[in-house]
């Protein structure tokens, strides 16, 4: 058991060994002073505490650092957990004790941070306590800002005015914030789904149904001018006056490999490293993704649209299921179906999948993404096949589009 100590004992040096600053001192006291000192002084960076003593509750290490809340400066402990992280923010008196009673049930080792010098105490089975003072490993305050804010990957550039989204200073126009949101949450899944895809250098994309471009432009922009790859980009679109006003737009802001071609999907027959088909209306999609497919794309990106097919295939046949009684019920059933099996499709095609909702149902109800990144894995076809005879023959589906095109 470690020995208690009184939060606010005066710090007592009983041995100082200057050539290499360690401290032997008041222990856990101390170290609370010297991150008193610094959270008024303004000097605090953070505070880690390490090394549980017992993992018995998952709990593995803890880290603190300064917020503000309401005007008010508070200290913010992230507990990290095996499973899962947990936040809780305090007052300075309050944070002390919270730490004091971390330290004697829990942690063994502690680091404080400051832009002054850096604390390390260290606690032993017995109860004894060393500190050494370090130089400082940060020289910066970091932000106190509660919630962190996201850097916008879309945060300025000639598209976002000559599309409407800002104005001549740069600033989201008021209408268009949803579309502003939209496109950022675009491009952050698009950093994420970049780094499981084995793209060559000078990737092909492919945005099958690019519209006026809005998610074109911004990912040409991010791949191009932020992450540096030689990207080529084609938008298809059927209609030509959009196509027209598209590629005007791509050379007024000088990108010189964004192009926009007037295309039905089927008939595009270049190579693709990227698919993209957002808003594809119904079988739109599987047209798409059967093109991502037999290209081998390694990425394929899609926000399915209008699923009519598969509901139109079962209208007038009793559905088992009381959910499929009501017509809200049932048409969001069968959203999920077709997906489910256009997922499983391309997973039998040697693609990883997933599905998910990339933007909050306020900003557009069209909000669920499908997306497949090429796989060395070679899938378990058989029980594919089974999973999706079982799911058809449950909702009474004969064949679902992608199966066909697939065929």
């Amino acid at each position: 058991m470690i020995q208690s100590y009184a939060i606010y004992a005066p710090v007592q040096m009983t041995h100082v060994k200057k050539e290499d600053y360690l401290y032997t001192m008041n222990g856990i006291p101390d170290f609370l002073k010297q991150l008193s000192d610094s959270f008024t002084n303004g000097s605090f960076v953070k505070v880690t505490l390490s090394k549980p003593a017992y993992k018995s509750d998952g709990l593995l290490n803890v880290y603190v650092r300064p917020i503000e809340l309401q005007g008010t400066a508070q200290l913010s402990f992230t507990y990290h957990f095996q499973s899962k992280d947990e936040v809780k923010n305090y007052g300075l008196k309050s944070a002390q004790e919270e730490l004091n009673k971390q330290l004697h049930a829990k942690f063994r080792h502690a680091v404080l941070m400051t832009t002054e010098a850096d604390w390390s105490l260290q606690l032993t089975k017995k109860g004894k306590a060393s500190i050494k003072k370090l130089q400082p490993s940060i020289q910066e305050v970091p932000s106190v800002q509660h919630d962190k804010p996201k850097t916008k990957k879309a945060a300025g550039g000639k598209y976002l005015q000559l599309l409407g989204v800002c104005d001549e200073q740069g600033k989201v126009i008021p209408k268009m914030a949803d579309k502003y949101k939209q496109i950022n949450n675009y491009l952050e899944i698009f950093e994420g789904l970049l780094k499981n895809a084995k793209l060559p250098k000078q990737p092909k994309v492919v945005d099958m149904g690019s519209g006026k471009g809005y998610l074109t432009f911004a990912l040409y922009d991010y791949l191009v001018n932020q992450l540096g790859l030689e990207a080529t980009i084609t938008g298809i679109e059927l209609r030509k006056e959009l196509v027209d006003f598209c590629n005007k737009t791509a050379k007024a802001c000088g990108f010189e490999n964004l192009h926009f071609i007037a295309l039905p999907i089927d008939e595009y027959a270049e190579k693709v490293d990227v698919l993209i088909a957002l808003h594809a209306c119904d079988t739109a999609t599987d047209d798409a993704i059967y093109k991502g497919l037999a290209a081998h794309a390694q990425l394929i990106v899609t926000a399915p649209c209008c699923h009519k097919q598969v509901r139109k295939q079962l209208k007038g046949i009793e559905q088992q299921s009381p959910i499929l009684k009501y017509g809200i019920y049932k048409e969001r059933q069968y959203e999920m179906l077709t997906d489910t099996i256009r997922a499983l499709l391309m997973e039998k095609e040697g693609y990883n999948t997933n599905i998910f909702e990339f933007i909050s149902n306020e900003h557009t109800r069209k909000n669920v993404m499908l997306v497949g990144v090429k796989s060395n894995k070679k899938p378990d076809t058989d029980a594919l096949n089974q999973k999706l005879k079982d799911l058809k023959s449950e909702f009474g589906v004969e064949e679902q589009y992608l199966e066909q095109l697939i065929g």
